[in-house]
């Protein structure tokens, strides 16, 4: 998440902590090759709580399709899940990677979050564990470990699509709220080199943050006022609710706001009706169907009308299933080596489903697989050679909803 939120509905962007540590053998050298252990950090408490529910239901869902077409190499997968929270509980989020080490898991799946992702990567990566995440956009985790993927376009992508996008809406004065943490400023410094490079001025909030754990909001609201912004672009998380409130008491006009994957959620229930009409969000990735979404919905999950990297997580567990199946080993040395292939490096036959890839691996062929996301296939850096951002556009009840899609490549420097 970054971090980092919906067919509707977005925040973004996702089991108690455990154990604290696991012996020094490595989780892929102590399971047993044929039994695909799948782990799972999700943001269940904390600032990315919201986002925790669609990936989840994500888990399960990926997990009942690859088991009802077989499992992986004749075998069922098994789960073993903690609660990372967020970046606020570094405690936690190591914790939370050393629980699940300690079930040796053939492959880890999240966390969410770019900052919980940097307090956690090398130590699972250490262990020649792959990890993959469905919601961590920071541009600096772009080929940071061959054991590291993502699901998700970096900021460069979903940045240079809300620059564009502001700049666009003839936006001439932007101000700009954000917290200070790696999603926030990281997204923030490439919106505001796009916007800026297309004539936009940014009159509060080019250096300006807030802290994380703020909940007054009232001085910040005034100075965006008193800059007199055409606009406002506000990156946060749970933070936004209040920080919204306070711009409308300070008289900031929130029909001419800006959203991110990290806020781009219903908020029908947070400020009054129309507050929010026209305003604008992003969020990286495909706007689900409504057949995943119903899918998501059947896994008993309440997704709280938040769909944000369902289909992230989704595709991300049936990579992880299929490069093991590809390699005839449920290790994580083995799944490593042919995630990339899986996705569609080798320009492979193409197939949509987890049983339908299995079919074609059995009979020889490589691969393509086309899931949820509809990104391309892993690049050198282990990120989505191609990616999506979606667009959507705040209703009179204060809801987003879905405009349009961009695509983009990915860049590899």
């Amino acid at each position: 998440m970054t971090v980092i939120a919906a067919s509707t509905a977005a925040v973004l962007a996702l089991a108690g902590c455990g154990s604290s540590s696991s012996s020094g053998s490595g989780s892929s050298s102590a399971a047993t090759t044929s039994n695909f252990v799948l782990g799972g950090l999700w943001p269940e408490t904390g600032s990315l709580a919201s986002l925790a529910p669609p990936e989840l239901a994500a888990e399960k869902l990926a997990v009942q399709d690859i088991n009802d077409a077989g499992g992986v190499l004749g075998n069922s997968i098994t789960t073993v899940d903690a609660d990372t929270s967020d970046a606020d509980h570094a405690d936690q989020n190591t914790s939370a990677a050393q629980s699940v080490l300690s079930k040796n898991p053939s492959f880890i799946i999240g966390p969410a979050s770019s900052s919980v992702v940097k307090n956690t990567y090398k130590t699972i990566t250490a262990q020649n564990v792959p990890m993959l995440s469905m919601g961590a956009t920071s541009t600096s985790l772009s080929g940071v470990s061959d054991y590291f993927f993502r699901t998700v376009a970096p900021d460069s992508v979903q940045g240079a699509v809300m620059g564009n996008l502001i700049a666009q809406d003839g936006v001439q004065k932007l101000a700009i709220a954000t917290f200070n943490d790696e999603y926030g400023t990281g997204l923030r410094d490439t919106i505001v080199k796009t916007a800026t490079a297309a004539g936009v001025s940014v009159v509060y909030g080019e250096t300006d943050t807030f802290d994380p754990t703020e909940t007054n909001f009232s001085s910040i609201a005034t100075a965006i006022k008193a800059s007199n912004p055409d606009a406002t672009l506000v990156i946060a998380f749970d933070q936004t609710v209040p920080l919204l409130k306070a711009l409308v008491s300070a008289g900031v006009n929130t029909k001419k706001l800006y959203f991110v994957d990290g806020n781009t959620q219903d908020y029908s229930d947070d400020v009054d009706a129309g507050v929010l009409e026209g305003s604008k969000g992003t969020i990286p990735g495909v706007n689900p169907s409504e057949d995943f979404v119903k899918r998501l919905e059947s896994t008993g999950v309440d997704l709280k009308n938040v769909t944000t990297y369902g289909a992230e997580t989704y595709d991300g567990i049936i990579l992880a299933a299929l490069a093991a199946q590809k390699g005839g080993s449920a290790d994580g040395k083995t799944i490593q080596a042919n995630m990339a292939a899986v996705s569609g490096s080798t320009n492979g036959e193409k197939c949509d489903s987890y049983k339908a890839c299995v079919a074609l691996l059995k009979d020889g062929k490589e691969i393509q697989y086309q899931g949820q996301t509809g990104i391309g296939a892993f690049n050198t850096n282990n990120d989505p050679s191609s990616a999506n951002i979606g667009v959507y556009t705040f209703d009179a009840s204060n809801k987003p909803v879905f405009d349009h899609t961009q695509s983009g490549d990915v860049p590899t420097e």
